[in-house]
């Protein structure tokens, strides 16, 4: 592999330093050099272009694509999964995410087949499947009697989710380890996509959690929270959980428990909308997940503007999955929207991200030595509205993406 040049661009490196005009020398999908006028084996010529870092998505589902209707499910081959979420993310590496959080869905064939160049998507962290309390998010049980199918059935690489009590916690957590999860994910309360779910009540007690931590922890795993519930988050936050997912229902205190622990907050503005948006499209959805998603909108983006204001530190996530993929980039425009600054929400997808995964020394930033991973998009203002049409060059470890 030779010495390629991405020249011209106007590279806004993620650093916190402003975008400027210059050239990025890449060999053997790293970064060897950043400077004007680099000479190498290969030009591409990035005038007109803004240059970011490689993008990441903090929360999506592979195993599902916007459509979370029984019919569906039980319609669907369980092999037909597979096969779909490789389609998936082909479609999600093409709008420039390079890197993703799998929140639940994906099991660890799904990652090596990645790794292996078998199909192309983002590089991935799986969290594999999301730990539940008996009639949690996550628990598929219905008022029928019976277990309704979804995407974190249990199946071999795929532990059962549902876990109650200290004990049972620590070897969950060791059975997701040896299953080759890279995060712990954990429901600490209710969500909208589950029918017996409150988003205002809290899952699990302080015990649980506090096992869960410090097994992950022992075995150098991060853990994320679908925290939504305002008693929920602040649980996870004292368990010493790294990342709250969503956070609809933040209040003062939690978002100062936040800023005094660190605790990075995924947002995923997108997902109730994407809930709204299935159901107008005529995907059949109970009507409590409708109301539950409507009565979501409104509070999450003022939690939001509210953590903004507050100097929360914000990574990107959208669920999509809950949405169609593809899409993700509608997450940073709502960022922009609700009180951040374009260049923070590109530092949200790129550096900070990067820094919730642990993988900043290699990724999240234009750096040398580090992993090449770029996108270029049509234009040079760091601008963050409607930029799916703008994406016109992908690069992944130095690899240019055919799009």
């Amino acid at each position: 592999m030779g010495r390629t040049i991405w020249a011209n661009g106007m590279v806004f490196d993620g650093t916190g330093a402003d975008a400027s005009v210059a050239d990025i020398a890449v060999e053997e999908g790293r970064i060897v050099d950043i400077g004007v006028g680099l000479d190498g084996d290969e030009s591409v010529d990035l005038s007109g272009h803004l240059v970011t870092p490689g993008l990441f998505d903090c929360h999506v589902h592979f195993m599902v694509d916007g459509d979370f209707s029984p019919t569906t499910y039980g319609e669907t081959p369980f092999s037909m999964r597979f096969y779909l979420a490789a389609e998936r993310m082909r479609r999600t590496l093409a709008t420039g995410i390079t890197t993703v959080r799998e929140a639940g869905g994906s099991d660890l064939g799904v990652k090596e087949a990645q790794e292996k160049g078998l199909i192309e998507g983002p590089r991935m962290q799986i969290s594999i499947t999301m730990l539940s309390q008996t009639g949690g998010h996550g628990d598929g049980w219905h008022v029928c009697g019976a277990h309704m199918p979804m995407e974190l059935d249990p199946y071999p690489g795929v532990p059962d989710n549902v876990v109650d009590g200290p004990d049972e916690m620590r070897r969950k957590v060791r059975e997701l380890v040896r299953a080759g999860a890279d995060v712990i994910k954990v429901a600490t309360s209710g969500g909208v996509l589950s029918s017996r779910s409150d988003p205002q009540h809290a899952h699990f007690k302080a015990d649980e959690l506090d096992v869960l931590v410090a097994e992950a922890t022992g075995a150098g795993r991060f853990v994320m929270a679908h925290a939504q519930a305002t008693n929920g988050i602040k649980n996870a936050i004292r368990a010493g959980i790294r990342s709250i997912e969503h956070g609809i229902y933040l209040d003062d205190e939690a978002i100062q428990m936040m800023l005094d622990a660190g605790t990075y907050l995924v947002p995923t503005l997108v997902a109730p909308l994407g809930v709204l948006d299935a159901a107008d499209q005529g995907i059949d959805l109970p009507q409590v997940i409708i109301d539950k998603a409507r009565a979501a909108v409104d509070v999450h983006q003022e939690s939001f503007r509210r953590a903004v204001e507050a100097g929360v530190t914000i990574a990107m996530g959208t669920d999509s999955g809950v949405m169609p993929h593809g899409n993700n980039l509608r997450e940073l425009q709502l960022m922009a929207d609700l009180g951040m600054s374009p260049t923070a929400v590109l530092e949200s997808t790129t550096r900070i991200a990067s820094e919730l995964m642990g993988v900043d020394s290699t990724l999240g930033t234009i750096e040398v030595g580090k992993i090449a991973d770029l996108v270029a998009f049509t234009g040079t203002d760091v601008d963050v509205t409607d930029l799916k049409p703008r994406v016109a060059r992908v690069v992944q470890a130095g690899q240019e993406i055919a799009l």
